[in-house]
């Protein structure tokens, strides 16, 4: 019994980890519709009655906004989700920080062929790896083969290990640690493998070129320039500002649904997967960067080099990964940019058109215990990103 407890509360966790890869109000509110009229709300709805406890969507494009909502922002007081809400963004962040880091480099501070020994002596030499023969674009583009730290974070027993573990904390050299300790996923530069480790240390990067912390280089040249005055790094703060939604995460397949609004700090609280924002604001940083408002032609043509992703990465096929962005194909011809975010109880997708012009992000604020609903969920979440951008 305790075995098959065990299973399950694994498959919900990986099931949270899988989607790798945001708030607002109703559609047709007044705002200029962008799209095929009511195509959002009707995904929105549909992601709902799929099993969403709730869902919020915004679509930025140059004939306007469209937004939506559905469902409930509290399954406790039936109160709906709240218009242009703060929501966690999971690994979105890491689109962020390797922002930060090729402005650095072209500013000729570091190199992308650098090997991370250069920066973090001694900091990458362990069972998992080894600094001396892994580059930083190797971090930022999961071709390192450094086990993931997220292994060593997942709580047991399933909603009481969550609660009983969600404050503690720990140092981004411990999470290294815990990583290290596990046998490489392949030889450096060989494969594709998403690991949370490798941004843990592009942040620790980012502090060895500069001397100031990942979190005060992301405020300085990306957050301030943007005047993205609702996009927080809150570090080891577990709380959201109002308003939110709340998240809920069933532990387990048939399972109740367990209020996962509180962040689980030991894997919420580093450059893999902090930060917090709006959709509003998740939709003006991609469509920036897209732009070239953030990175000189050269360092976004980088960032734009990709690779395949492994067959288990959970997205829709054809997805490549380049340097913290990742390019999916849409149905309607071309591809979209972005990089998404999922944790205990929320799903983020944010895509930004080729030319960012047109830029979405989608929200699932629930997400269930088992792995093939997690999965369906996940594709009804994509698919959303997709029409809303075919539509544009």
């Amino acid at each position: 019994m305790q075995t098959t407890r065990r299973r399950a509360v694994r498959t919900a966790a990986a099931a949270c980890a899988a989607a790798l890869l945001a708030v607002l109000v109703p559609a047709g509110s007044g705002a200029a519709a962008a799209g095929r009229p009511g195509t959002l709300q009707r995904d929105a709805d549909a992601l709902h009655e799929a099993g969403v406890t709730g869902v919020s969507a915004r679509l930025d494009a140059p004939h306007g906004v469209r937004t939506a909502r559905s469902g409930v922002g509290d399954l406790r007081t039936g109160r709906p989700v709240p218009p242009n809400g703060y929501v966690r963004i999971g690994s979105t962040t890491k689109a962020f920080v390797a922002t930060v880091l090729l402005q650095l480099t072209g500013e000729g501070r570091l190199s992308l062929d650098d090997p991370v020994e250069r920066w973090l002596p001694g900091a990458v030499r362990g069972r998992g790896g080894d600094g001396r023969r892994i580059t930083v674009r190797q971090l930022l583009q999961h071709t390192s083969g450094l086990p993931d730290y997220i292994a060593d974070a997942v709580p047991e027993p399933g909603a009481a290990g969550y609660r009983e573990n969600r404050w503690t904390t720990h140092t981004s050299e411990q999470r290294v640690a815990f990583a290290l300790r596990r046998p490489p996923l392949f030889e450096p530069g060989t494969a594709w493998g998403y690991s949370n480790t490798d941004y843990v240390l592009a942040g620790m990067v980012v502090e060895a070129v500069t001397g100031r912390p990942w979190e005060e280089e992301v405020r300085g040249r990306i957050l301030r320039p943007l005047r993205l005055t609702r996009t927080l790094v809150p570090g080891d703060d577990p709380l959201l500002p109002h308003p939110h939604a709340r998240n809920h995460q069933q532990f387990e397949p048939g399972g109740p649904m367990v209020d996962t609004t509180v962040a689980y700090l030991p894997f919420d609280g580093d450059a893999d997967g902090t930060m917090v924002g709006t959709a509003a604001d998740v939709n003006r940083f991609f469509g920036a960067l897209l732009r070239g408002e953030l990175l000189a032609p050269d360092r976004l043509a980088e960032m734009q080099r990709t690779v395949p992703v492994s067959d288990d990465h959970g997205g829709p096929p054809g997805t490549r990964y380049g340097l913290g962005i990742s390019r999916t194909p849409l149905s309607c011809g071309g591809g979209y940019w972005g990089h998404g975010g999922s944790g205990f109880g929320y799903v983020v997708q944010p895509g930004v058109a080729a030319d960012g012009r047109s830029a979405v992000t989608v929200v699932a604020h629930s997400r269930p215990g088992d792995a093939a609903g997690s999965a369906r969920q996940f594709r009804g979440v994509t698919d959303m990103v997709d029409r809303a951008l075919c539509g544009t």
